[in-house]
């Protein structure tokens, strides 16, 4: 749990930050993003994935982790999203949950969902069918 508890306080950081040079560190380079209802994820490696944060990066959209829980070989992220105001966002003071899958040390696949009940489940029974 020690590899998992320090990998969740890069995550953290790498979030709150927008730190995309420490957000790539921790993806795996096939690393997958989307939403759960998905056959075949938005993004499907890591620079993909990178190419995301960085738009809503560039729009002024950031978020803050409101929690944190490990499960298994899941982190789950509680996400506060906040835009600048003079940014028109449909991510502003939102919450997001998302379940960050590992494999080998770094996030393989990102899912993201509308309540913590179901992102949870996912961590605790879902199996990826992204990954196969």
């Amino acid at each position: 749990m020690q590899t998992m508890d320090v990998l969740a306080t890069q995550v953290r950081h790498a979030l709150e930050s927008a730190d995309l040079t420490v957000m790539g560190e921790l993806l795996a380079p096939d690393a997958r993003w989307g939403a759960p209802e998905q056959k075949v994820p938005t993004c499907r490696n890591s620079q993909q994935i990178l190419q995301w944060y960085e738009a809503g990066k560039n729009m002024g959209v950031r978020a803050d982790v409101t929690e944190m829980v490990i499960i298994d070989t899941n982190i789950v992220v509680g996400l506060q999203m906040r835009a600048k105001p003079d940014v028109a966002s449909n991510a502003a003071d939102d919450v997001r949950w998302q379940v960050l899958s590992v494999e080998d040390g770094r996030i393989a696949e990102i899912r993201g969902y509308e309540t913590r009940r179901e992102a949870t489940e996912f961590a605790t029974t879902g199996v990826s069918n992204w990954r196969k």
